[in-house]
């Protein structure tokens, strides 16, 4: 039997008998959802503490949590309109920023969900997620390279594929059925919970972040920017915004359909992925196949409503090296990228001039330690007139 049970203004929640057993009278709901709040506003301010917006913020932090508590409560809530640019590090891309309110919502989300997708994401996926990244993908990718070539005694080959203009090209409708999907599962009695999180998730991605948006910088760079890299280029309904921890966590739960497309309806064991970037290993003799299974990766991908890049499909025999993020990775060692090479001298050039502290090499430093590496950064410190005792 199943009660309406009225919280604040307009919202109602339904609860089961299962859920109200789990969760209690609508109270608990009312404190949870604000501890919640705090604890993401905690989060979301780690990355920006110092910034106007979120110290206007924390300077009326009850008030703006409470706040934000029932807008949520009475379905009120709506993203507001935050500001764009354009970056060239390490491409020439796009960026929407978010006000920081936004942001508190966005960690909430994640936080929520997360960790059960976090389970049922494969494990060759990269990206946004705690103890993996750009690190961990380059020495999976280094291990599948040993793996798949049996200590490379086979002759191996790597396909790398790409999704053309991923966040620009996401159909938000698709992507909403994607997420309340896992919800469903994650919150098998419905409940106040599954509501608040589902509701929330649809004013986030079905946001239009080009509305009322303030662009900054030099406006014409928007002219040359390619069409399929521009939220204000796309048809309505298409797009997220790069950045934002709510769409890096989206990024993954729309393509682990294709996760797993490739290892399990396809059956290959040596796949990764890295956001929009990946690749499957096979010897020799495996190779026919995969050439024609990249066209079935391909019409997989446009039942997503995605297409395959036409231009950065590679296939390439291992002991050639391939790069893959940022990297280049050969059999038995993995040397820095050009790119990434040249952004570390440009940053020990700047912090030699006094333009940047010294912490803006801590990344790079920590990066080479684990790459084979060492005359790289010997080269690097000598340009720059710094002896090298690493």
């Amino acid at each position: 039997m199943n009660k309406k049970i009225k919280c604040n203004h307009r919202l109602e929640f339904t609860y089961s008998e299962e859920w109200k057993n789990l969760v209690g009278p609508k109270e608990n709901i009312e404190s949870w959802l604000l501890a919640e709040l705090y604890k993401a506003f905690y989060n979301a301010r780690k990355a920006k503490r110092g910034t106007n917006d979120e110290q206007r913020f924390e300077n009326r932090l009850d008030a703006n949590l409470l706040l934000l508590r029932e807008e949520i409560l009475d379905r009120s809530y709506k993203p507001k309109c935050g500001i764009a640019f354009i970056i060239h590090d390490p491409v020439m891309r796009e960026i929407f920023a978010a006000p920081f309110r936004d942001r508190v919502i966005h960690h909430f989300l994640y936080n929520q969900v997360a960790e059960w997708w976090d389970r049922r994401l494969i494990h060759d996926c990269y990206s946004c997620r705690v103890g993996k990244g750009t690190l961990f993908g380059i020495k999976r990718f280094s291990h599948h390279m040993k793996s798949a070539s049996k200590n490379f005694q086979k002759k191996t080959y790597v396909i790398k594929m790409d999704v053309q203009g991923y966040f620009m090209s996401l159909p938000r409708k698709k992507l909403y059925e994607r997420v309340c999907w896992g919800l469903k599962r994650q919150f098998p009695y419905g409940g106040p919970k599954y509501q608040i999180i589902k509701f929330l998730w649809k004013q986030v991605i079905f946001d239009d972040p080009t509305r009322g948006v303030e662009r900054r910088g030099n406006l014409k760079e928007w002219d040359i920017l390619p069409k399929t890299k521009s939220l204000f280029a796309q048809p309505p309904g298409k797009g997220i915004v790069i950045g934002n921890l709510s769409s890096q966590l989206l990024s993954n739960i729309y393509l682990d359909q294709l996760d797993r497309f490739v290892k399990y309806d396809l059956g290959y064991k040596h796949y990764g992925r890295y956001v929009d970037d990946f690749y499957v290993m096979v010897t020799e003799e495996e190779l026919t196949r995969a050439k024609r299974d990249i066209e079935r990766i391909a019409m997989f991908l446009t039942t997503l409503e995605l297409r395959m890049h036409p231009k950065k499909t590679k296939v390439q025999e291992i002991h050639r090296g391939m790069a893959f993020l940022g990297s280049v990775v050969y059999p038995g060692r993995t040397v820095p990228g050009p790119r990434v090479t040249k952004n570390y001298m440009k940053a020990a050039i700047e912090v030699e001039s006094g333009i940047r502290g010294i912490d803006s090499l801590v990344s790079y430093m920590g990066l080479f330690k684990h790459l084979n590496a060492r005359k790289t950064q010997k080269g690097i410190f000598k340009k720059v007139g710094w002896e090298y005792n690493i």
